[in-house]
Protein backbone atom coordinates (compact mmCIF):
# COMPACT_ATOMS: atom_id res chain seq x y z
CA UNK A 1 0.00 0.00 0.00
CA UNK A 2 0.95 3.59 -0.67
CA UNK A 3 1.24 5.94 1.63
CA UNK A 4 -1.03 8.36 2.10
CA UNK A 5 -0.83 11.84 4.18
CA UNK A 6 -1.83 12.21 7.30
CA UNK A 7 -0.42 16.11 9.15
CA UNK A 8 2.49 16.08 12.07
CA UNK A 9 0.17 15.67 15.27
CA UNK A 10 -0.47 19.32 17.17
CA UNK A 11 0.60 20.16 20.07
CA UNK A 12 -2.10 19.70 21.52
CA UNK A 13 -2.28 16.13 20.35
CA UNK A 14 1.11 15.60 21.79
CA UNK A 15 -0.12 17.27 25.26
CA UNK A 16 -2.46 14.49 25.33
CA UNK A 17 -0.13 11.73 24.65
CA UNK A 18 2.27 13.06 26.74
CA UNK A 19 -0.09 12.61 29.46
CA UNK A 20 -1.42 9.36 28.72
CA UNK A 21 2.01 7.87 28.50
CA UNK A 22 2.52 9.25 31.96
CA UNK A 23 -0.28 7.43 32.97
CA UNK A 24 0.14 4.40 31.28
CA UNK A 25 4.02 4.10 31.41
CA UNK A 26 4.52 6.10 34.70
CA UNK A 27 8.59 5.34 35.07
CA UNK A 28 9.20 3.25 32.84
CA UNK A 29 8.02 0.08 30.92
CA UNK A 30 9.28 -2.62 33.23
CA UNK A 31 8.71 -5.58 31.62
CA UNK A 32 10.58 -3.97 28.28
CA UNK A 33 13.78 -2.79 30.18
CA UNK A 34 14.08 -6.38 31.25
CA UNK A 35 13.75 -8.19 28.59
CA UNK A 36 13.97 -5.96 25.15
CA UNK A 37 17.70 -4.97 24.46
CA UNK A 38 18.22 -1.45 24.10
CA UNK A 39 19.77 -1.69 20.75
CA UNK A 40 16.64 -3.98 19.54
CA UNK A 41 14.90 -2.64 16.33
CA UNK A 42 11.16 -3.33 15.51
CA UNK A 43 8.31 -2.66 13.26
CA UNK A 44 5.15 -2.95 13.64
CA UNK A 45 1.68 -2.58 11.89
CA UNK A 46 -1.83 -1.87 12.45
CA UNK A 47 -3.81 -4.54 11.47
CA UNK A 48 -8.06 -4.16 11.14
CA UNK A 49 -9.34 -7.03 12.88
CA UNK A 50 -13.10 -6.17 11.45
CA UNK A 51 -14.50 -4.22 8.51
CA UNK A 52 -14.37 -0.49 9.77
CA UNK A 53 -14.08 3.08 9.45
CA UNK A 54 -10.77 4.73 9.81
CA UNK A 55 -10.36 7.67 12.71
CA UNK A 56 -7.71 8.70 15.10
CA UNK A 57 -3.80 8.02 13.19
CA UNK A 58 -2.97 11.45 13.62
CA UNK A 59 -3.58 10.74 17.75
CA UNK A 60 -1.86 7.28 17.47
CA UNK A 61 1.04 9.01 15.76
CA UNK A 62 1.62 11.75 18.52
CA UNK A 63 2.21 8.87 20.99
CA UNK A 64 5.15 7.34 19.37
CA UNK A 65 6.15 10.79 18.66
CA UNK A 66 6.17 11.36 22.74
CA UNK A 67 7.48 8.14 23.40
CA UNK A 68 10.22 7.89 20.86
CA UNK A 69 10.80 10.66 19.09
CA UNK A 70 12.14 10.98 15.38
CA UNK A 71 13.55 8.25 16.02
CA UNK A 72 10.33 6.54 15.84
CA UNK A 73 8.70 6.80 11.90
CA UNK A 74 5.15 6.86 11.03
CA UNK A 75 3.79 5.54 7.96
CA UNK A 76 0.28 6.09 7.52
CA UNK A 77 -1.43 3.47 5.01
CA UNK A 78 -5.23 4.90 5.32
CA UNK A 79 -7.31 8.33 5.84
CA UNK A 80 -9.64 9.81 7.87
CA UNK A 81 -12.76 8.20 7.36
CA UNK A 82 -11.24 5.62 4.65
CA UNK A 83 -14.11 2.32 4.85
CA UNK A 84 -10.92 -0.74 5.14
CA UNK A 85 -11.73 -4.50 5.07
CA UNK A 86 -11.03 -6.84 8.00
CA UNK A 87 -7.22 -7.45 7.59
CA UNK A 88 -6.26 -4.20 6.01
CA UNK A 89 -3.42 -2.43 7.28
CA UNK A 90 -3.82 1.47 8.85
CA UNK A 91 -0.18 1.94 9.37
CA UNK A 92 3.18 1.31 10.02
CA UNK A 93 5.60 2.07 12.93
CA UNK A 94 9.73 1.66 12.83
CA UNK A 95 12.15 2.72 15.00
CA UNK A 96 13.95 1.44 18.01
CA UNK A 97 11.53 -1.26 19.80
CA UNK A 98 11.51 -0.02 23.54
CA UNK A 99 9.35 3.21 22.80
CA UNK A 100 7.09 1.23 20.16
CA UNK A 101 6.66 -1.20 22.72
CA UNK A 102 5.54 1.67 25.56
CA UNK A 103 3.24 3.89 22.92
CA UNK A 104 1.42 0.46 21.91
CA UNK A 105 -1.63 0.69 24.42
CA UNK A 106 -1.89 4.56 24.05
CA UNK A 107 -1.70 4.46 20.75
CA UNK A 108 -4.30 1.59 20.41
CA UNK A 109 -6.63 3.03 22.87
CA UNK A 110 -6.99 6.46 20.94
CA UNK A 111 -7.10 4.47 17.50
CA UNK A 112 -9.42 1.77 18.77
CA UNK A 113 -12.27 4.28 20.27
CA UNK A 114 -12.24 6.97 17.92
CA UNK A 115 -12.90 4.47 15.07
CA UNK A 116 -15.38 2.97 17.20
CA UNK A 117 -17.08 6.18 16.90
CA UNK A 118 -16.30 6.53 13.10
CA UNK A 119 -18.28 3.25 12.90
CA UNK A 120 -20.98 3.76 14.72
CA UNK A 121 -21.60 7.05 13.17
CA UNK A 122 -21.42 5.37 9.94
CA UNK A 123 -24.40 2.93 10.82
CA UNK A 124 -26.23 5.50 11.58
CA UNK A 125 -25.62 7.66 8.25
CA UNK A 126 -26.40 4.81 6.29
CA UNK A 127 -29.62 4.44 8.33
CA UNK A 128 -30.73 7.50 7.06
CA UNK A 129 -29.55 7.44 3.43
CA UNK A 130 -31.83 9.27 1.08
CA UNK A 131 -33.94 11.19 3.61
CA UNK A 132 -31.92 14.18 3.69
CA UNK A 133 -31.53 14.10 7.67
CA UNK A 134 -28.49 14.76 8.93
CA UNK A 135 -26.98 12.68 12.32
CA UNK A 136 -25.04 14.94 14.36
CA UNK A 137 -22.94 14.91 17.40
CA UNK A 138 -23.53 16.05 21.24
CA UNK A 139 -21.02 17.31 24.14
CA UNK A 140 -21.69 13.83 25.41
CA UNK A 141 -17.81 13.14 24.99
CA UNK A 142 -14.66 12.38 26.90
CA UNK A 143 -13.87 15.15 28.95
CA UNK A 144 -10.51 16.02 26.95
CA UNK A 145 -11.11 14.04 23.85
CA UNK A 146 -14.14 16.07 22.71
CA UNK A 147 -12.47 17.32 19.58
CA UNK A 148 -11.17 13.96 18.60
CA UNK A 149 -14.37 12.61 19.18
CA UNK A 150 -16.61 14.49 16.75
CA UNK A 151 -13.93 14.57 14.46
CA UNK A 152 -14.61 10.96 14.49
CA UNK A 153 -18.16 11.63 14.04
CA UNK A 154 -17.49 13.40 11.03
CA UNK A 155 -15.16 10.96 9.52
CA UNK A 156 -17.99 8.14 10.01
CA UNK A 157 -19.95 10.54 7.57
CA UNK A 158 -21.85 12.95 10.62
CA UNK A 159 -22.26 16.24 11.20
CA UNK A 160 -21.17 18.17 14.72
CA UNK A 161 -23.30 19.80 16.50
CA UNK A 162 -21.60 23.03 19.21
CA UNK A 163 -18.19 22.19 20.24
CA UNK A 164 -19.18 23.63 23.77
CA UNK A 165 -20.94 25.94 25.75
CA UNK A 166 -19.74 29.49 24.19
CA UNK A 167 -20.46 27.74 20.90
CA UNK A 168 -24.35 28.69 20.43
CA UNK A 169 -27.37 29.72 22.15
CA UNK A 170 -29.52 26.35 23.13
CA UNK A 171 -32.23 26.44 26.03
CA UNK A 172 -32.88 23.31 27.50
CA UNK A 173 -35.62 22.07 30.06
CA UNK A 174 -33.26 23.56 33.26
CA UNK A 175 -32.85 27.05 31.66
CA UNK A 176 -36.88 26.76 31.05
CA UNK A 177 -37.29 26.08 34.58
CA UNK A 178 -35.36 28.77 35.77
CA UNK A 179 -36.41 31.40 33.45
CA UNK A 180 -39.90 30.62 33.58
CA UNK A 181 -41.13 29.38 29.96
CA UNK A 182 -40.15 29.22 26.57
CA UNK A 183 -41.36 32.66 25.46
CA UNK A 184 -39.73 34.51 27.88
CA UNK A 185 -36.20 32.53 27.37
CA UNK A 186 -36.31 33.09 23.51
CA UNK A 187 -37.26 36.58 24.34
CA UNK A 188 -33.96 37.06 26.35
CA UNK A 189 -31.69 35.09 23.90
CA UNK A 190 -33.15 37.30 21.48
CA UNK A 191 -32.80 40.24 22.90
CA UNK A 192 -28.98 39.70 24.41
CA UNK A 193 -26.90 37.52 21.97
CA UNK A 194 -25.34 38.71 18.88
CA UNK A 195 -26.82 38.96 16.00
CA UNK A 196 -24.87 35.91 14.34
CA UNK A 197 -25.88 33.37 17.41
CA UNK A 198 -28.46 31.31 16.49
CA UNK A 199 -30.98 30.88 18.93
CA UNK A 200 -32.20 26.87 19.63
CA UNK A 201 -34.63 25.88 22.28
CA UNK A 202 -36.25 22.57 23.11
CA UNK A 203 -39.31 21.70 23.44
CA UNK A 204 -41.52 19.03 24.81
CA UNK A 205 -45.04 19.12 23.14
CA UNK A 206 -46.65 20.86 20.59
CA UNK A 207 -47.45 24.13 22.52
CA UNK A 208 -43.81 24.60 24.14
CA UNK A 209 -43.48 24.39 19.92
CA UNK A 210 -45.48 26.73 19.00
CA UNK A 211 -44.32 29.30 22.17
CA UNK A 212 -41.06 28.96 20.40
CA UNK A 213 -42.32 29.68 16.98
CA UNK A 214 -44.19 32.69 18.06
CA UNK A 215 -40.81 34.12 20.13
CA UNK A 216 -39.05 33.24 16.86
CA UNK A 217 -36.63 30.64 17.57
CA UNK A 218 -33.64 29.53 14.49
CA UNK A 219 -34.11 25.89 15.83
CA UNK A 220 -36.03 24.05 17.55
CA UNK A 221 -35.24 20.52 18.91
CA UNK A 222 -37.61 18.04 19.58
CA UNK A 223 -37.21 16.30 22.45
CA UNK A 224 -38.07 12.74 23.56
CA UNK A 225 -41.29 12.61 20.88
CA UNK A 226 -42.43 9.68 19.46
CA UNK A 227 -41.93 9.06 15.26
CA UNK A 228 -45.50 10.16 15.18
CA UNK A 229 -45.64 13.06 17.68
CA UNK A 230 -42.09 14.35 15.27
CA UNK A 231 -44.31 14.33 12.15
CA UNK A 232 -46.85 16.34 13.24
CA UNK A 233 -44.51 19.02 15.36
CA UNK A 234 -42.36 19.37 11.67
CA UNK A 235 -45.30 19.96 9.43
CA UNK A 236 -46.75 22.41 11.85
CA UNK A 237 -43.15 23.60 12.10
CA UNK A 238 -42.99 23.80 8.28
CA UNK A 239 -46.40 25.62 7.89
CA UNK A 240 -45.79 28.26 10.65
CA UNK A 241 -41.84 28.78 9.81
CA UNK A 242 -40.39 27.47 6.50
CA UNK A 243 -36.84 28.19 7.35
CA UNK A 244 -36.52 26.67 11.01
CA UNK A 245 -34.07 24.09 11.20
CA UNK A 246 -35.80 21.01 13.08
CA UNK A 247 -33.83 18.92 15.11
CA UNK A 248 -34.57 15.33 16.80
CA UNK A 249 -32.88 14.04 20.14
CA UNK A 250 -33.62 11.74 22.73
CA UNK A 251 -35.50 8.11 22.11
CA UNK A 252 -33.22 7.32 18.78
CA UNK A 253 -31.39 4.19 17.96
CA UNK A 254 -30.16 2.16 15.34
CA UNK A 255 -33.80 0.38 15.11
CA UNK A 256 -35.78 3.83 15.50
CA UNK A 257 -33.38 6.61 13.55
CA UNK A 258 -35.41 5.82 10.28
CA UNK A 259 -38.36 6.26 11.86
CA UNK A 260 -37.73 9.56 13.01
CA UNK A 261 -35.96 10.30 9.81
CA UNK A 262 -39.11 9.85 7.38
CA UNK A 263 -40.72 12.29 9.73
CA UNK A 264 -39.35 14.87 8.08
CA UNK A 265 -36.81 16.46 10.15
CA UNK A 266 -33.43 18.75 9.57
CA UNK A 267 -31.21 16.76 12.18
CA UNK A 268 -30.95 14.14 14.61
CA UNK A 269 -28.83 14.36 17.59
CA UNK A 270 -27.59 11.43 19.40
CA UNK A 271 -25.49 11.27 21.96
CA UNK A 272 -24.84 7.38 21.81
CA UNK A 273 -21.91 8.16 18.87
CA UNK A 274 -19.78 9.16 21.70
CA UNK A 275 -20.74 7.92 24.82
CA UNK A 276 -21.23 4.50 23.44
CA UNK A 277 -19.48 3.35 20.91
CA UNK A 278 -18.12 0.45 20.80
CA UNK A 279 -14.30 0.36 19.95
CA UNK A 280 -13.13 -0.85 17.04
CA UNK A 281 -11.14 -4.20 17.19
CA UNK A 282 -7.04 -2.73 15.99
CA UNK A 283 -4.20 -5.04 16.86
CA UNK A 284 -0.31 -3.90 16.71
CA UNK A 285 1.47 -6.48 15.09
CA UNK A 286 5.18 -6.34 16.11
CA UNK A 287 7.69 -8.39 13.74
CA UNK A 288 10.53 -9.37 15.27
CA UNK A 289 13.92 -7.73 14.60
Amino acid sequence: MDQVGVRRPSAALLGLARAALLEDVGRGDVTSLITVAEETWARARFVAREELAVSGLEAAWAAFVEAGGEEVSFAALASEGDLLAAGSVLAEVEGPARPILAAERVALNLLMRLSGIANLTKRYVDAVAETGVRITDTRKTTPGLRLLEKAAVRAGGGTSHRAGLDDGVLIKDNHLALVGGVNEAVNRARANSPHLLKVEVEVESLQMLKEALQAGADVVLLDNMTPGEVREAVGLARTEAPDLLVEVSGGVNLQTVRSYAEAGPDLISVGALTHSAPAADISLEVEPP
